[in-house]
């Protein structure tokens, strides 16, 4: 459908008082994401001709370099795109569980869980796949292009931030007995990364290397042999350059090829090679070697050859609600991303003053009623099919309905709904950390020695709806799954040195507790995409020694328990918590944004966009910045996602910014609050276009001092 004429945004000439960093504005185009050289590198693609979805994948692959501790090229990214003149998609680079990772095999184990590490965590990988679709369908560079920044700083060496060295120090013991093919890149010397001196991961270097020599090899054989198998077969129109602004050089000849013909066939031949080459067998060959997990066992994992050749990545529509002129964007329910949809259905009519304690109050326990049917709805191996779920959660009836549970106090139960009219199903060990039998016990499932955040009290009750109150657990059930008893090792949560805000919690044993980077980019043709890439990360599994990065532990966020959206079923995607973000005005996008942190992503991503949507603007334009600047909190009174997956009912962590009346409200209504370091929630990232104007913005997170935006 064509899209309406767009109104353009609000005008407004009020100033903030002060914010970290400049809201960018300009006409060339925009990047923000989570490190500095990522967005430099995606602004050197703009500045060579290329489009923002050019811009995105060279980012992209710089961001396993240069945080590798976040992501890597066997994790996985969920993207949005907002091409110019075309219709919003989600590209989902998200892999789905093997064939041979089944419930039964892994109860066969003794495990309970999946284990936060090693290859059982590992599902077939996502990240490079969606990278290598957006490239093709939707960018005009080859390969090289891309890549070249990823290689020269793997290669050359690029100077690390803190956090790198301090999670290799927290697994140090880890890689030195057990994973020493990661030793061998992360410890050279016996030491960690160190800021201030160059690092290097040759052998990454090697395989993009060998990637680009192959594949160009295989075009010429493809082209040659009239296999052209690369956009018609998935059903794409080749016209990219021409639509997107990238100009393709029809002129170059190779054989009698078109450039634009021999691009794709090498983008098709790195696919080939990824998924049965030597990437291919090296992953699988890795998946089968015994590798110590979180449970403190040796496993091998179920990864196979015929997993990595017969999974691709797809395009699908995007999840949507409409608010106030705006329409939110989103991937489905095989990730948290319909939870941002769903706070901003839960919303009344009339809002409480920005930033006020009953403000706050109404989107805490929100959040709590999303995040409760994300625990009992989202998955997918449902029932249910995703649009139909989607319409009752969303409609109006049924949050009328859900909105009626909030209350004056502050709720500490988990209340999932039921849309439909069907009875919510919750797997075994969140109803038993729901009902708090882990915590009186004296365990915290979410403890991190030395991050300040006691275990939470037990308090006041929030009433009505399905609930999994305290005590409700059921006697047949295990009180604590198998391998959470080891949650209290020592672990590197808010380093003193440094800490890193919105970064992992990582424990000794490589168990991580968050994740993720991030990207937004827009460019002076008016495309537009965010994507958060995830997983892979260096803690997550030995290095593959060939290739120079470890597979991931996306499976782990998958439960053993039968018959549930999210049980672990093969061939279909383990519920990611990576949730980008895109919003529309009038049915025109104008918006990307999204930010790292696991559970908290869609939180801190609803607070951030109404700041954008209720504060006054800034020189004729939304106040990113501000929004970004603007004091943040989160709450975990819901099972987490990452091994061993606790909760604390009723707690809320703020900034130490937020107005102490604020705080002292917030613990009169019943919440448990603990403030945090002023600058410790959220790592934003935002672009924004005007198309009234054509004036494009950014901002990026100040906090962890890392985040940049750039842009002319």
């Amino acid at each position: 459908m064509p899209r309406p004429a767009a109104r353009g945004l609000p005008r407004s000439e009020e100033f903030p008082v002060f914010t970290t960093r400049p809201t960018l504005q300009g006409t060339f185009g925009m990047v923000s994401s989570t490190h500095w050289l990522a967005s430099q590198s995606a602004m050197a693609v703009l500045e060579d001709g290329g489009n923002a979805y050019d811009a995105a994948v060279a980012a992209g692959f710089v961001l396993h370099v240069v945080e590798p501790h976040l992501n890597g090229p066997a994790g996985e990214v969920p993207i949005i795109l907002a091409p110019a003149g075309g219709e919003v998609q989600v590209l989902c680079g998200q892999g789905v569980a093997p064939a041979g990772a089944t419930v039964a095999h892994y109860r066969g184990l003794g495990l309970d869980l999946v284990p936060g590490t090693g290859p059982l965590a590992a599902a077939v990988p996502g990240a490079f796949d969606a990278w290598m679709l957006l490239l093709r369908d939707h960018g005009t560079k080859s390969l090289a292009d891309v890549l070249k920044y990823a290689i020269g700083y793997a290669r050359d060496g690029h100077a690390p931030v803190e956090r790198v060295g301090q999670t290799v120090e927290t697994v140090r013991e880890l890689f030195e007995t057990e994973w020493t093919s990661s030793a061998e890149v992360y410890l050279p010397g016996g030491e960690p990364p160190r800021p201030g001196e160059l690092f290097r991961n040759p052998a990454l270097a090697a395989t993009w290397q060998r990637l680009i020599a192959e594949s160009s090899a295989g075009a010429v054989e493809a082209r040659h042999g009239g296999a052209q198998d690369g956009g018609a077969r998935y059903g794409e129109a080749q016209d990219s350059g021409a639509r997107h602004g990238g100009a393709q050089d029809r002129g170059a000849q190779d054989g009698g090829a078109p450039a634009g013909d021999r691009r794709i066939a090498q983008i098709e031949a790195a696919r080939r090679i990824w998924r049965e080459g030597f990437i291919a067998e090296a992953l699988v060959r890795q998946a089968a070697r015994p590798t110590r997990d979180t449970s403190g066992e040796r496993h091998s994992g179920t990864l196979t050859a015929a997993d990595l050749a017969s999974w691709s990545a797809s395009y699908e529509a995007p999840a949507t609600y409409d608010w106030r002129g705006w329409t939110l964007c989103k991937a489905g329910p095989w990730s948290q991303g319909p939870v941002l949809l769903q706070q901003l259905a839960l919303l009344p009519p009339e809002l409480p003053r920005y930033g006020s304690a009953e403000y706050t109050h109404l989107l805490i326990e929100g959040c709590k009623l999303a995040m409760a049917d994300r625990e009992a709805w989202y998955g997918d191996a449902g029932e249910v099919p995703p649009a139909e779920l989607l319409s009752e959660l969303l409609s109006p009836e049924y949050n009328a309905g859900r909105r009626a549970l909030v209350g004056e106090k502050a709720s500490y139960e988990l209340r999932p709904g039921s849309p439909g009219g069907r009875t919510p199903q919750l797997s075994g060990h969140a109803r038993v950390v729901a009902s708090g039998a882990l915590a009186e016990a004296g365990f915290d499932a979410l403890a991190t020695p030395g991050a300040g955040e006691p275990t939470v009290a037990r308090g006041a009750d929030g009433g009505g709806g399905p609930t999994v109150a305290r005590g409700a657990e059921r006697a047949d059930e295990p009180t604590v799954a198998r391998g959470t008893e080891r949650a209290g090792e020592p672990t590197v949560a808010k380093p003193t040195t440094s800490p890193v805000p919105g970064e992992p919690d990582v424990s000794a044993d490589g168990g991580t507790r968050g994740d993720t980077c991030h990207l937004d980019i827009v460019d002076r043709w008016g495309n537009m995409v965010a994507a958060t890439p995830s997983g892979g990360w260096l803690q997550s599994n030995p290095v593959v020694p060939e290739l120079g990065f470890p597979l991931g532990t996306r499976l782990q966020m998958a439960w053993l328990d039968e018959g549930l959206p999210n049980s672990l079923t093969p061939g279909r995607r383990p519920r990611t918590t990576l949730t980008p973000s895109l919003a529309l005005r009038d049915g025109v996008p104008v918006l990307a944004f999204g930010t790292p942190g696991g559970d908290q992503q869609d939180q801190w991503q609803l607070h951030f966009f109404l700041a954008v949507a209720l504060r006054a603007e800034v020189r004729g334009g939304p106040d990113l910045q501000g929004a970004i600047d603007a004091p943040n909190w989160h709450n975990d009174s819901f099972p987490g996602s990452f091994f061993p997956r606790g909760m604390r009912p009723g707690s809320v962590t703020v900034e130490s910014r937020i107005d102490p009346d604020v705080v002292e409200e917030l613990r009169r209504r019943g919440h448990d609050v603990q403030v945090g370091e002023a600058w410790s929630e959220g790592r934003l990232c935002a672009v924004a276009r005007d198309p009234r104007t054509g004036i494009l913005s950014a901002a990026a997170n100040p906090r962890g001092m890392q985040g940049y935006a750039v842009g002319r």
